[in-house]
């Protein structure tokens, strides 16, 4: 009987393109792969140890796994990811449950780790964080008909408040060739929208080439056949230019849509988080965004209660929200890390001040795009097909202006019946807060 493998990946897209790898090694080396880890032999946690909230995740799982075993419904327990890469032996000794902990350069080794836990070994191995393993085939996870294409690994940006420098190691682009070969692997797949992802997707290629390659990129990825949508997540402000923007705006399979966080608004605040800006920079790079792009999405992510942030600072925060008027907006309470610079600050701000501040914005937003779904009503839009939702007795999908996980909804009737991943016009007729409400009409 083969042994049984289940993965828990947790955190961000970035690691999910690492859980997908080590699963195509463990299949190809005779593991069977389950979908429910609680019905497996071996479990695998891919963890997040990002922020707080992440690492509290991943030990609930952990602590979750650890019971089974106990029980004796799981054998193994495998635990990786960015929290052991960040707290490596101190994980080892929390968890006793666990027969293997290591770093993410060990994650390209993943059957050897699986072959010695088989053996009744505890092994614990931490091998270079660079040792990272950045292409390989993967296994597909994702809804079949996209898939999120990593062009880089690690991060050297080091803002204030960031532990990620220090867990993934410094900023390294996948040669271009590495990329377009991988996206034309996944679009032979059965994969129509590639999500470029990186820490900085627009520093791709600074390291290798001496210059952003991000725009060269994208137009070579649109060439491939097959793909239908590409989207572009994770671009810092100061790195966009006039030949992305030109890029996005002439080629017909880059979505309209661009991912910026910026974290906040206030100069003094931005300059304490090692961030580029001020409300002013801000204001008009986004005017100049939607003057290249006038049909573009603007998607951001802020943070409130930073150390020393004012009610005054805070203020002017909610007054750019409201000026800017952001498509898609994700607002967190900063949490303070250990190890970063940050954490060492003076005036860290009360909790429930932190969270009271990231509520009041999502309230904001939440206003901002049911004013916004409220002009599309009567509007036509190409919406991919993710499923069928049986509740409400109608199907689901994306148009081109939401990404998957972070974005909403559509819901939408048709006379006919879909398949995941076909591509349909749907006619909006009503909203919800963030989510959209239609009918497909004939092609």
């Amino acid at each position: 009987m083969p042994v049984k493998v289940g993965m828990v990946s947790l955190g961000c897209s970035k690691n999910l393109v690492d859980s997908e790898r080590m699963l195509y090694k463990l299949r190809s080396h005779g593991y069977k792969l389950v979908t429910e880890p609680g019905l497996s032999d071996i479990a695998v946690v891919n963890t997040c140890g990002f922020i707080q909230s992440a690492k509290e995740e991943a030990i609930e799982t952990i602590l979750e796994l650890a019971k089974l075993k106990e029980e004796g419904t799981i054998k193994k327990i495998v635990i990786t990811g960015c929290l052991t890469e960040r707290y490596k032996e101190e994980t080892a000794e929390l968890f006793p449950e666990a027969d293997a902990v290591i770093g993410i350069g060990n994650n390209k080794d993943i059957v050897d780790v699986l072959d010695h836990v088989m053996k009744g070994e505890r092994y614990i191995n931490f091998a270079p964080k660079l040792d990272a393993e950045l292409t390989g085939e993967r296994i597909i996870s994702t809804l079949p008909f996209f898939a999120y294409l990593k062009v880089a690994e690690g991060c050297s940006n080091c803002c204030t408040y960031c532990a990620i420098p220090q867990i993934r190691g410094k900023f390294r682009s996948i040669p271009m060739e590495d990329v377009v070969k991988e996206a034309e692997w996944l679009a032979e797949n059965g994969v129509t929208e590639l999500i470029v992802i990186a820490q900085d997707t627009s520093r791709y290629g600074e390291d290798l080439y001496g210059e952003s390659r991000l725009p060269e990129l994208l137009r070579r990825l649109c060439k491939i056949d097959g793909i239908h949508w590409i989207r572009t997540l994770y671009c810092y402000p100061e790195r966009i230019t006039d030949e992305l923007l030109d890029t996005i705006a002439g080629e017909e399979k880059l979505v309209k849509y661009l991912e910026i966080p910026i974290q906040h608004c206030n100069g003094e605040i931005l300059d304490k988080m090692n961030r580029w800006g001020n409300r002013e920079s801000l204001g008009n790079l986004f005017a100049h965004i939607r003057n290249k792009i006038p049909d573009v999405i603007l998607r951001t992510t802020l943070i409130t209660g930073f150390p020393g942030e004012t009610e005054e600072q805070f203020t002017e925060l909610s007054e750019f929200v409201q000026e800017v008027r952001f498509d898609r907006l994700g607002c967190f309470a900063y949490s303070q890390e250990e190890g970063t610079k940050a954490s060492e600050f003076e005036n860290q701000i009360d909790e429930e001040v932190k969270n009271r501040r990231a509520d009041v914005i999502m309230e904001q937003q939440m206003l901002i795009s049911a004013e916004n779904n409220k002009k599309l009503i009567d509007k036509v839009f190409e919406v991919v097909v993710e499923g069928f939702d049986r509740l409400a007795e109608c199907w689901f999908g994306r148009s081109a202006m939401d990404a998957p996980d972070i974005d909403g909804k559509i819901f939408f009737t048709s006379e006919k019946s879909l398949s995941a991943g076909e591509y349909v016009n749907v006619r909006i007729t009503d909203t919800l807060d963030y989510d959209l409400i239609g009918e497909v009409i004939s092609q």
